[in-house]
């Protein structure tokens, strides 16, 4: 956790970012237009509790989520989203959309984040008792899926480029990948890894169907120790001639970061792309 001189008086200044996760609840407070603004906190789950009665026990006993902010952003790191090319999206078609790629589930509903940047439209799914106790303490929030905001990071980072990439950001229990040829999105997905040998099988699958060149393509990774990150690059290096490590804590307008070197990558997409 990171307060960095945060005024806690003046928090309707600021905008509050909440991440749910199977893996934890994490949020942050961040006003752009202040340096060295940026506070962070990790909120483990009770994993044998539902995600509706973890967020109303979040809720309840988190002063810092009982104030008035500026923006709330809510993102939910998910692997139940599916991407649609904007020009064959509909509201009204939303669910029949999403539930053509993904096996239905009960007591959930579909909510979409159209990214302009990207030209796509990321629809999701969020548990319904979650979304109640969510909108109703946060009305103006609001929801993201966790990809999209990476999607817009990416794409704004890849609009002048003339090259074929991949980034691959690594969580405890999966990867989320996106791949971008000459600029342009051309897949994002996430896999449920938890080793370097699957990480590396989904990887160089991924280089087999894109017909990725494995000396001109480039690997971008996020996230993982030291060690597991140089295993994997140490394995993927027989393959891939370009693997690069990202930082994006670079980009955040906060000269000390110390503290919020934990602080999950979509946040902090989120928080760039603002």
């Amino acid at each position: 956790m990171s307060d960095n001189n945060v005024d806690f008086t003046q928090l309707e200044h600021n905008t509050l970012s909440i991440r749910l996760s199977t893996d934890g609840f994490s949020f942050s407070i961040y006003n752009p237009d202040k340096k060295n603004n940026l506070y962070y906190k990790y909120i483990p789950v009770n994993i044998q509790r539902s995600m509706a009665a973890n967020v109303k026990s979040l809720l309840t006993n988190t002063p810092e989520l009982n104030i008035a902010y500026r923006q709330t952003n809510i993102l939910i790191h998910t692997q139940r989203y599916t991407t649609i090319p904007f020009e064959l999206f509909e509201d009204e078609q939303m669910e029949m959309l999403f539930y053509q790629n993904l096996p239905k589930q009960n007591n959930e509903i579909i909510l979409c984040n159209v990214l302009g940047k990207s030209n796509v439209a990321v629809l999701f799914s969020i548990d319904k008792l979650t979304h109640i106790f969510l909108s109703e303490h946060f009305p103006q929030a609001r929801f993201f899926a966790s990809i999209s905001p990476q999607v817009e990071y990416f794409t704004n980072k890849n609009k002048h480029e003339n090259a074929h990439k991949v980034y691959a950001n690594f969580h405890e229990n999966d990867m989320e990948v996106c791949c971008y040829v000459n600029g342009k999105l051309q897949l994002a997905n996430t896999y449920s890894v938890t080793n370097n040998d699957d990480r590396s099988y989904y990887l160089l699958n991924l280089w087999k169907q894109l017909a990725l060149n494995p000396e001109h393509s480039e690997l971008h990774l996020i996230g993982l120790n030291k060690a597991e990150r140089n295993g994997l690059i140490t394995f993927l290096r027989q393959f891939i001639r370009k693997i690069f490590v990202m930082n994006p804590l670079s980009e955040i307008s906060t000269p000390s970061p110390e503290g919020i070197e934990d602080m999950p990558f979509d946040i902090l997409s989120l928080l760039i792309c603002e």
